[in-house]
């Protein structure tokens, strides 16, 4: 896909040429809020300090579905404690809108301690735990306890460390994850990223660990996808609302709506066009 090659291409440039070192445990990868923020060399962008060029509080300070859509392209970074970067590219979001959302945490306007992070600044993380062992994360919007999920990245950077990750938080010896499996899922994701309930509560316009930056060739709306939220079961008219967006023809996309898709080439809405 020629968007790819030009994103890989982009980091190839300006990517350290010395190979990855081995990560001892999954435990050693979350790091102190507050530590050096300044990586040794930019992956993407050729400057000192990606400070200056990662999202801040006005990009985040967007009502809920807004902010759901202007996340598809934008770049998530992870700092490992070693001083590693993870990067991976937005491809698939769900939005969850507060008090009325039936799915959503803080139907009703109910404040609990779990899902505090909801109604802080846009830009703060949710990270909240399914089944016992798995994580999401959401990033809060405006409106009150409006958040968005991250459903699924492409990986741009640091694709072996995400595979050894993926491979500590596995049960059983598995074979070697595909570049597509590494994050096509919100929980797969957080695995691949380190990320867990410790990353709670935290601020991407402040955090020494995790950020955003601004992606390249962001989509348009005829690359965009609007489809129904995953996993909602029963929950009436919002189980339907079409609150889920995702990248056209991105392989990096947990579900594909194969119906939705072709209602779109049906009214002439291609890809990049």
């Amino acid at each position: 896909m020629p968007r790819k090659r030009k994103l890989l291409a982009q980091l190839s440039a300006l990517q350290n040429t010395t190979s990855f070192p081995q990560i001892c445990a999954v435990e050693q990868l979350n790091t102190t809020p507050g530590a050096d923020s300044s990586p040794k060399s930019s992956k993407y962008f050729v400057i000192e300090k990606q400070k200056s060029t990662q999202l801040q509080e006005d990009f985040f300070n967007q009502p809920c579905v807004s902010l759901a859509k202007s996340f598809l392209g934008q770049i998530l970074v992870r700092k490992l404690p070693d001083g590693r970067e993870l990067w991976g590219r937005i491809v698939e979001t769900e939005a969850y809108l507060g008090g009325e959302d039936e799915a959503s945490h803080s139907k009703g306007g109910k404040q609990t301690q779990r899902n505090a992070a909801m109604f802080m600044k846009p830009g703060t993380l949710y990270v909240y735990q399914i089944y016992g062992i798995y994580f999401c994360m959401n990033v809060s919007s405006q409106g009150e306890g409006a958040a968005v999920l991250l459903r699924s990245l492409e990986p741009l950077q640091g694709l072996d460390a995400m595979r050894e990750l993926r491979g500590a938080s596995r049960k059983a010896p598995t074979k070697l994850l595909k570049d597509w499996q590494l994050c096509n899922g919100p929980s797969k994701l957080c695995q691949a990223f380190g990320i867990d309930k410790a990353f709670d509560q935290r601020d991407l316009t402040q955090d020494a660990a995790i950020w955003m930056v601004p992606g390249q060739d962001l989509p348009g709306e005829q690359d965009v996808v609007a489809t129904t939220r995953i996993g909602i079961g029963n929950r009436g008219e919002w189980a339907q609302k079409p609150l889920r967006f995702y990248l056209r023809g991105n392989r990096f996309v947990s579900v594909v709506d194969k119906k939705m898709e072709r209602e779109m080439a049906a009214r002439g809405h291609s890809p990049g066009s």
